[in-house]
């Protein structure tokens, strides 16, 4: 029975592909292939940019900049915020800071990270670094401050100290909260790497489609979207894994 549920849900997705590439291409029949390009011209766009070596530079290079910001992100933002779920006076002298910053787009950084930091990688990096900063930051405290308190009591009475209760409870307690906003940090993040090369970025996937438009390779321009959605699911699963991976090692599946 789970064989054949399994090979129900590949069948629906190969399925969905179908419909959408089937609709795509009764789409483009109304417009000139510079307008819309079909499926199969989008591919030979990709294949041409990809023998070129052009894509790989450019995947490689956005690859890089999202992994230097996304892990700097997380190895600031969860010690910080469950530092600040722990102690809640901090949070609540933070929190109204936070609030205020929270809705300000990451791109609305852009024209200072420009002053700041030049023009070149480190303005993308910024941006991407603020773009998962607070999804993070909002979702560890939240993870920290919803531990079940019956936990807490209970390590009390066996006499845990304060560090061993942080650590071996709130810490596990509070992993799969944390790592939903993992998961949708790496949603912001991949859009914001993409908009940052967009604007002020040499090189990456976002440059790509940019500089395609120059030369009205419409079939670059897709392809070039079709990469970024690729990887982002690869990220999306590789982060997945992850999350699979410690919560075995932790006993928690």
């Amino acid at each position: 029975m789970i064989k054949g549920k399994k090979y129900i849900v590949w069948a629906g997705k190969i399925l969905t592909l179908g419909i959408f590439c089937g609709l795509w291409q009764f789409a483009a029949g109304f417009y000139s292939p510079e307008q819309l390009p079909g499926p199969l011209q989008v591919l030979k766009g990709i294949i041409e940019l990809a023998d070129t070596g052009i894509l790989w530079e450019h995947i490689q290079v956005s690859l890089l900049r999202f992994s230097i910001s996304y892990i700097l992100a997380v190895l600031i933002t969860v010690p910080l915020g469950l530092l600040l779920g722990w102690h809640t006076i901090s949070w609540q002298a933070l929190n109204p800071l936070i609030q205020i910053l929270r809705p300000i787009s990451p791109i609305a950084w852009f024209p200072l990270a420009v002053l700041w930091f030049g023009i070149g990688n480190a303005p993308a990096i910024f941006i991407i670094f603020l773009s998962a900063f607070f999804p993070i930051l909002l979702a560890t405290v939240s993870a920290v401050r919803s531990v079940d308190g019956l936990y807490l009591r209970v390590s009390k009475n066996f006499g845990v100290n304060r560090w061993s209760l942080f650590t071996k409870v709130v810490i596990p307690a509070s992993f799969p909260q944390i790592m939903v906003g993992l998961h949708i940090a790496v949603g912001t993040a991949w859009i914001h790497l993409v908009a940052g090369e967009m604007l002020g970025a040499q090189s990456g996937l976002g440059y790509l489609i940019v500089d395609s438009r120059n030369f009205l390779r419409t079939d670059w321009i897709i392809g070039g979207m079709l990469i970024v959605g690729l990887l982002g699911l690869a990220i999306h699963f590789l982060i997945g894994w992850v999350e699979q991976t410690i919560n075995q090692r932790w006993g928690m599946e």
